[in-house]
């Protein structure tokens, strides 16, 4: 069944004329006769009395009218819905990346990008972990994705159909809450007992990437697990209440340091770098999402 029949049939009913009802549908009188019988074929019985002039409808017929009717005109409201869709999809670039760099790096970016969106475009930000960002990108849920990049973190981006550029450099650094002096609260250079360490779940990047880091390091400090959390900036806000150690992203946590609110709690040799980098499809993208890659990655280091 196709919805040209549907269509001639309605034009049909409301005629009661084949020949003017083909003309309003804008075929020969022949081939308007040939869908109109392959229509009633469909239905499996006759939809339009024979030989009745002026034409009448059969029971089924009218019976039929008017689900056409409804069918048609759902179908007609669904179109202009997906064409509306489409049109804000065409508008609307989506990235996703983890909830930090959704705070940090692309908090600074905003200002630059917001002026290239118009008055139309829009950017849509999804956070979530980071198999949730590469699900994303690979579903074709989001343009782009932001991702840190370390060894011990494995992305399940296919060269052949991604590629990326790396736009920053970040550390995690062990921070603790800063005394009125400006020292720490908790320091991984005063010895003694194990300090309390405010550590990461290890469903998060930075959780696994810090984990892998102490395991090998030669000088890892005595650590005490004192809570768990799955929220970076769950995180930073027990570091600032004085629980204990955690290691957190530089960018997160610089103008805290100048401010004298939290402070450096162990030696560089402690610190973990690792690069953010920003996927995408090897494929041409919409014209907006072409437009704000370009922006993002023409001068990496002045955006980041």
């Amino acid at each position: 069944m196709q919805l040209k029949w549907l269509e001639d049939f309605i034009a049909l009913a409301h005629e009661r004329s084949f020949t003017r009802a083909a003309e309003r549908r804008h075929v020969t009188h022949p081939a308007f006769g040939r869908r109109i019988r392959a229509l009633e074929a469909w239905a499996g019985t006759p939809l339009i009395e024979p030989g009745s002039a002026p034409l009448r409808l059969t029971a089924a017929g009218q019976a039929f009218l008017e689900t056409a009717e409804q069918t048609a005109r759902e179908l007609a409201e669904s179109h202009q819905e997906l064409r509306a869709l489409a049109g804000r999809h065409a508008r609307t670039v989506t990235l996703a990346t983890g909830r930090t760099l959704a705070r940090t790096l692309v908090a600074d970016w905003l200002p630059r990008l917001a002026p290239l969106l118009g008055e139309a475009g829009a950017l849509r930000i999804h956070t979530g972990s980071l198999a949730e960002t590469v699900q994303s990108l690979q579903g074709g849920a989001a343009d782009f994705a932001l991702l840190y990049h370390h060894p011990a973190l494995t992305v399940p981006l296919d060269a052949r159909q991604f590629s990326h550029r790396t736009l920053a450099q970040d550390r995690l650094v062990p921070i603790s809450r800063a005394d009125a002096g400006g020292a720490p609260v908790h320091d991984l250079r005063a010895g003694g007992p194990p300090v309390p360490h405010v550590a990461y779940a290890r469903s998060l990047a930075l959780g696994r990437l810090l984990e892998d880091h102490l395991t090998r390091h030669p000088a890892a400090p005595p650590l005490r697990r004192l809570l768990e959390c799955d929220s970076p900036d769950a995180t930073h806000e027990y570091v600032l209440r004085g629980l204990g150690v955690s290691w957190l992203p530089w960018s997160l946590v610089q103008r805290d340091c100048q401010a004298g609110r939290l402070a450096r709690a162990g030696d560089a040799a402690l610190d973990v770098a690792f690069d953010v980098r920003l996927f995408r499809p090897k494929r041409r993208l919409g014209p907006l999402a072409e437009v704000l890659w370009a922006a993002i990655v023409q001068d990496g280091r002045d955006l980041c």
